[in-house]
């Protein structure tokens, strides 16, 4: 049976909105960015599972502390970088909430993949 509730995205805070917009502004690699993340946002739109469930013995505590989650994922852009979110819901909507995008060795050092 087809979810019918609508699907939006957000940002999960207004910092992380306006560092989306400066990547819109900056140079060419900041535009190449976030016309990356405007596609994962499209994606997350249809399907806000598209991204990979990450492990909870993996979420990092300022995710947790800051956001107050209870689940995280990880969507590959390409180039190695990496968008986190969140997902909220209820009944009538689901909301992919974005937390951060990073490269892959950020993302390897800030989920404890790898040891700085």
């Amino acid at each position: 049976m087809k979810d019918l509730r609508i699907k939006k995205v957000g940002f999960g805070d207004e910092s992380i909105y306006k560092a989306f917009l400066e990547l819109k502004s900056g140079k060419f690699e900041e535009k190449m960015l976030s016309g990356w993340i405007e596609k994962a946002i499209l994606a997350l739109k249809e399907d806000p599972l598209a991204g990979i469930k990450v492990p909870k013995n993996l979420w990092p505590m300022e995710y947790i502390r800051k956001y107050d989650i209870n689940n995280l994922r990880k969507y590959n852009l390409p180039d190695g970088w990496r968008l986190i979110y969140t997902i909220q819901g209820n009944q009538l909507e689901i909301v992919s909430i974005l937390l951060e995008w990073l490269q892959h060795h950020e993302y390897e050092r800030r989920f404890g993949y790898k040891q700085s």
